[in-house]
Formats: C-alpha cells, sequence, structure tokens
C-alpha cells in the first residue's frame, strides 16, 4: 500500500505578502495587475475571498467587490526563494517529490512509514517545518493515491490537514460534484450533469461497460478513479503538453492597441483547441520576439484552470501591458497554455504561422497560490 501526500501552499503569493509586511496581516491582499487596465487577480489572501474574490478576476471587479482591499504588485523572485526553501523541506524527508508548481508537490512516502510513524505524523511534521522556517502555512492531503490526495488537501484549507484512510476513498469521493475527478473537464461534466450525474458517486454506479461507451479507451480508468483507485506514481520529471498559436507579422509593430488585438486573437485560438479537447489549464504563457530577434517568455500559473476566451486574454493581455513600450518593436506575439492536469494527458498541439527561430529565452513564471 502506498502513502501519498499532496502539499499545497495556502494563498501562496499573499500569504507571503502579509508575512512580509505587518501592516497586510489580516486584512484583503490581492496580488496582480492594475485595476485601472485589464489587471486580473492572480491571488487574493483569505480575506479578500470572503467578498467573493478569486483568481483569474478581472482587477477591476475585484475592488468593485472589495474597495479596501490591498492591491500588490507581484514579486516573482521572492515568491520562487521561498518556494525553493519549501521544496527543500520536501526533499530531507523523501527524494521522490513531484512538483506542479511553486506551491504545490507530490510526496511518496511510503518508504519513510512504519508502526511508529503514520503518514499522518509525516504530514503533521511537514506543516510544523514549513510553519517554523517559512512562517506560513500549508495544506496537505493524505491518500494512498494522487488524485485522492490532492482533493484532500483542498478539502479543509487553510492550513488544513485531511486524511482519506485505506478503504474509505469511494466513500470521500462520492458526494463530490463529478467535476471535481481528474480528467473530467467542464465539457464533460456538462454533459454527465444532462444525464443525471452531478457526483463522483453517481458516476463510480455506472458499469464498466458504460465508461467504455462514453469515455472509450479511458473509460476503465476514469472508472476506477471514480472509485478512489488511482496508480500513477509520484514522478519527480514531469512532461510538459501545452496549446499554442503564435504568429510573425508582416511588419514591427509598437501600437498597443495593435498588440492587444493580436493577443487577443491568439487567445481566442487557443481557446477554441481547448474547447474541442475538454481541456482547462492552469499556466498562460506570452511569447514574445522583438524587432532584434530576441526572444522571451513570461508566464502567469493561475490557482483554478481556465479555459475561455476571455479569461486567457485577459491574463495574456496583464503580461503584456509589463512588455509594451514606445520603443519597443515586436515582431511575433503567441499565447500559450499548459499545467492541464494529469489525467487529461494530450500531445503538445501547435499552431504556429512560422517555424521558431533559435534564441535564448527568458522565463519570468508566477505561480499562484490556492
Amino acid at each position: 500500500m502506498r502513502h501519498i501526500l499532496h502539499a499545497d501552499m495556502d494563498a501562496f503569493y499573499a500569504a507571503v505578502e502579509q508575512h512580509d509586511n505587518q501592516e497586510f496581516r489580516g486584512k484583503p491582499v490581492l496580488v496582480g495587475g492594475s485595476p485601472s487596465s485589464r489587471g486580473v487577480v492572480a491571488a487574493a489572501s483569505y480575506e479578500a475571498r470572503k467578498f467573493g474574490v478569486y483568481s483569474a478576476m478581472p482587477m477591476s471587479s475585484a475592488v468593485r467587490r472589495c474597495p479596501d482591499a490591498i492591491i500588490v504588485r507581484p514579486r516573482f523572485d521572492r515568491y520562487r526563494e521561498i518556494s525553493h526553501h519549501i521544496r527543500g523541506i520536501f526533499l530531507r524527508l523523501t527524494p521522490l517529490v513531484e512538483p506542479l508548481s511553486l506551491d504545490e508537490a507530490y510526496l511518496d512516502v511510503t518508504a519513510l512509514v512504519t508502526e511508529d510513524r503514520t503518514a499522518e505524523a509525516i504530514a503533521k511534521e511537514i506543516k510544523l517545518r514549513v510553519k517554523m522556517e517559512v512562517g506560513l502555512t500549508i495544506s496537505v492531503g493524505v491518500a494512498t493515491c494522487k488524485s485522492v490526495a490532492k482533493v484532500a488537501s483542498d478539502f479543509d484549507k487553510p492550513d488544513g490537514l485531511t486524511v482519506v484512510h485505506p478503504g474509505t476513498e469511494a466513500a470521500f469521493f462520492a458526494p463530490m460534484a463529478v467535476g471535481k475527478l481528474w480528467g473530467i473537464g467542464p465539457k464533460t461534466a456538462g454533459r454527465l450533469k444532462l444525464e443525471g450525474i452531478h457526483t463522483i458517486g453517481q458516476l463510480a454506479s455506472k458499469p464498466e461497460q458504460w465508461f467504455i461507451q462514453h469515455f472509450g479507451k479511458r473509460g476503465p480508468e476514469i472508472r476506477l478513479m471514480s472509485m478512489g483507485e488511482d496508480n500513477h506514481p509520484v514522478c519527480t520529471e514531469r512532461e510538459s503538453k501545452s496549446v499554442s498559436a503564435e504568429t510573425t507579422l508582416s511588419e514591427d509593430l509598437s501600437d498597443p492597441e495593435g498588440l492587444r488585438g493580436i493577443v487577443r486573437q491568439q487567445s481566442e485560438r487557443v481557446a477554441r483547441h481547448l474547447e474541442g479537447s475538454d481541456l482547462q489549464g492552469k499556466t498562460v504563457t506570452l511569447k514574445l520576439r522583438l524587432s532584434d530577434f530576441t526572444t522571451f517568455t513570461r508566464q502567469v500559473t493561475m490557482s483554478q484552470p481556465i479555459s475561455g476566451a476571455d479569461q486567457i486574454d485577459q491574463v495574456a493581455q496583464t503580461i503584456l501591458e509589463r512588455e509594451v513600450g514606445p520603443n519597443r518593436w515586436f515582431r511575433l506575439i503567441g499565447v500559450g497554455i499548459s499545467h492541464f492536469g494529469e489525467r487529461q494527458v494530450t500531445p503538445q498541439l501547435s499552431f504556429f504561422d512560422s517555424e521558431d527561430e533559435k534564441t535564448d529565452e527568458q522565463v519570468d513564471e508566477l505561480s499562484i497560490g490556492q
């Protein structure tokens, strides 16, 4: 029997800002772009969430709901610094660590469990170490497989610890919305609801042949997962998959309005392919090439997956806002989305208008806490 943990920092970026600035503690904090432009909320403290503010919401809407919120621009280097420290805590316990983003990871602690040291005790040890060494809270789910552990970590946030004991996985899943299950995207969830299937328990009650008819080759796997059975290992190296669209401009462009229009077009192309594949992604990437052929990418990873053109465009426009300038001319613009979730295994799709050239890339990653 395996013992798998999913460790997830609580409102990571907002929590870092509150930790580093005492005046922010106990107050609603929003990390993200400006409300006067097309900025979006990258992370919201739990004080802000009480007002109905959530990740990927336009900052202008968030401020209307929570007018007293403190708006903070993201500090990428600081978030990465703390993330590396937290990952070091994990690695001191086990080498079997699978990072999902800056603020969450799977740990396989099977080899550490003894009669005197349970997986729950190890989870408590992680929570204590993170609190003492970093000064932040982390929520941990404990289960026999990855899919159950991930849902469990979100069950009692913030500062939660949820243990799903062996043999209780199906009962734990049963009352949850069917969209909580790994691999069930919004499009599939909508179709299932039309058939009267609203919960994972209702899905699990279907016979195996029904799963094959509805999901094809993935049917048996989804059936097992609906019952809380998942044999996928914790992988220390993860393959990146993405859907992206880019275009090389016929003439170099500097006009902000024109650049925004192109980003919107690419966002719509990506969204159409996501809809056809029933996928949602958490990481939006903007790829830019300057007139001197310098190429770089900027990434924003949201706490919740997105797929709509408006959502993707809002995030991409926020990134673009930081890059445009009066003397910056662009010859290529691309938008991509990745971090789909491990059950939605899809080959990489690329819809490039021109062949990419080898250049030095600078990656600026923003990962948003749950």
